[in-house]
């Protein structure tokens, strides 16, 4: 208390300060490990940062502000939710605008202007327009071309709905593949209208006669209500500053934003910590790929690290599991959901946190949590299996090439590239779908706490929203990041204010570096790794839609643009 006062009487700064949030400049959840990720995104701003940022700027009274450059930034609709919730809170508190030269030309913006929407004012160019004509979901079959290359697609699948491998193997988009795009597609335009309608004040009729007669000129925008202003960039910060007493010296990205330090709570070690493990990209058995292009796979040996980093420390008193898959192997998913049984057996709630999808093996290692919770528009659920091969033997005759197997075992060849499966594979395979169903969809019974007849009427491969998920009792919660943390902190009876966020797996450069000693030590959890020529094979294969990750996954993205 004597060191408070002594701070309180010290003299404050009397600089003004407007943030500035440009998305274009990029946006991402978290910075990657990868150093050659990293190179790529210098200058991008991380949720998990702005998170803290703006959580603390708002408590600054030097802060004015906070300006939005609202575009698209090619991050799905729940990351942009994420960032909207954040301005939203902070605008319970300061002034909050947002400026686009367009919502799109000729094309759509709809995810761009939500964000905007949780400003308190929305400017828009003269000469731009109010593009949000909802959403188009492509679906394309492949097996018409992999007839002419000469490949022929073999896959099993539980159930109807697990239409992954549909793209290779239907002639036609079944009617259960449609029936399951259309529902996603209407419950993320459904959650879209209802949110810019709540945030604009205006019916939701008037924000869909928008959408359906998009694009929309900027008087018109006005009209309806759903810009504020008319302007280009420097009228609206001509105007804002003014109105904020600030100057434009003192603009400050919002990621460059440096809170005063908590000496205070520097000196307090009694705070309660909640550890915070990620779980993102497809779900791989051993340590999982850095990713050169894209995401990161993810090992469950390493996810399975981290959680044990948290049940060995005594100070950790529960766990927030951010989850953002397509799913991927059976064996693996299993692997992390017994990580996180033994988490909950230690008397810690575990909570998780889904992101942009959770499908498949996604959902499977989120089940056995204490509570879920996800986004409107997260993919999820996806509870079912498929497996098969692509036959190459016809290709190779086109190309001129022999090839021969010496093969010793009855199935030593069933996954074999170079023939089709006999009855007796399809025995093999069709056994093996049936059990690891089964096993599948008996567990999330168990953990849901569901009827196994009710569950799986829900499952047979089905993915579903975050929303209808919710409604289904396959989630608890929708909403954010910091929904998340305020349940997380409720089960484990601590004040979320006070608790803090220990993330596993970002350890220091010497933690790094230095050898561990064995799969118990914690510099296991800090370890990264360069790609390798097999990484480079594996994004080649991505690239053109071969199903990798394996039997519990989901290789499609939807978005809302």
């Amino acid at each position: 208390m004597v060191l408070k006062s002594f701070l309180d009487k010290l003299p404050r700064p009397t600089r003004r300060i407007v943030l500035e949030l440009d998305l274009a400049r990029g946006v991402l959840e978290t910075f990657p490990r990868n150093p050659l990720q990293m190179l790529q995104v210098v200058g991008a701003t991380a949720v998990s940062d702005l998170r803290e940022h703006l959580t603390e700027a708002v408590k600054d009274e030097r802060v004015a502000g906070l300006i939005v450059h609202a575009v698209d930034c090619g991050q799905p609709m729940t990351v942009m939710d994420e960032i909207a919730h954040l301005i939203e809170a902070f605008g319970t508190r300061r002034p909050t605008m947002a400026w686009a030269e367009s919502f799109g030309e000729l094309s759509n913006s709809l995810a761009a202007y939500k964000l905007a929407t949780a400003c308190r004012t929305v400017w828009l160019q003269p000469t731009g327009a109010l593009g949000i004509g909802g959403v188009e979901v492509d679906i394309t079959l492949f097996r018409g071309l992999l007839e002419k290359a000469g490949v022929t697609p073999q896959f099993g699948q539980r159930h109807e709905y697990k239409t992954a491998a549909d793209q290779f193997v239907a002639p036609e988009v079944t009617e259960a593949n449609r029936e399951m795009t259309h529902r996603l597609a209407q419950s993320a335009v459904d959650d879209t209208v209802a949110v810019i309608a709540r945030r604009r004040g205006v019916a939701l009729e008037t924000v869909w006669e928008a959408v359906n007669s998009s694009p929309v000129v900027p008087e018109r925008a006005k009209e309806l209500g759903l810009i504020d202003e008319i302007g280009y960039r420097d009228e609206a910060y001509a105007k804002v500053l003014a109105e904020w007493a600030a100057k434009p010296g003192d603009l400050l990205y919002a990621s460059r934003y440096q809170p005063r330090p908590n000496l205070v709570g520097a000196f307090r070690r009694d705070r309660p910590k909640v550890a915070v493990v990620s779980l993102r990209g497809p779900i791989e058995t051993g340590r999982g790929r850095p990713g050169t292009f894209t995401g990161p796979s993810a090992g469950a040996d390493v996810v399975d690290e981290h959680l044990r980093v948290a049940l060995r420390d005594d100070q950790i008193k529960a766990v927030l599991f951010e989850v953002d898959s397509p799913g991927g192997s059976a064996v693996a998913s299993d692997f992390v959901r017994r990580s996180i049984l033994r988490l909950r057996e230690s008397g810690r709630p575990v909570v998780a946190r889904m992101g942009a999808m959770a499908a498949s093996g996604g959902y499977y290692v989120s089940m056995p949590c204490d509570e879920i919770v996800a986004h409107a528009t997260t993919l999820t659920g996806s509870i079912g299996v498929l497996a098969g091969k692509f036959v190459t033997r016809g290709l190779y005759e086109k190309l001129g090439l022999k090839r021969e197997s010496i093969r010793i075992g009855a199935a030593s060849g069933m996954l074999s590239t170079a023939t089709e499966f006999s009855p007796e594979d399809w025995d093999r395979l069709n056994a093996e779908l049936d059990r690891v169903y089964r096993q599948f969809t008996t567990l999330a019974a168990q953990d849901r706490a569901m009827d196994h007849e009710h569950l799986e009427s829900l499952a047979r491969g089905r993915v579903w929203s975050g929303a209808d998920a919710c409604e289904r009792g396959l989630v608890d919660h929708v909403g954010d990041w910091r929904l998340a943390w305020r349940r997380v902190c409720a089960l484990a009876d601590i004040d979320p204010e006070e608790a803090t966020p220990v993330r596993i797996g970002v350890g220091s450069v010497l933690e790094r570096i230095i050898p561990a000693r064995s799969s118990e030590h914690r510099a296991e959890s800090a370890r990264i790794s360069l790609p390798t020529a097999d990484d480079l094979l594996t994004r080649a294969a991505e690239l053109v839609g071969l199903p990798i990750h394996g039997v519990l996954s989901l290789p499609f993205h939807i978005k809302v643009r």
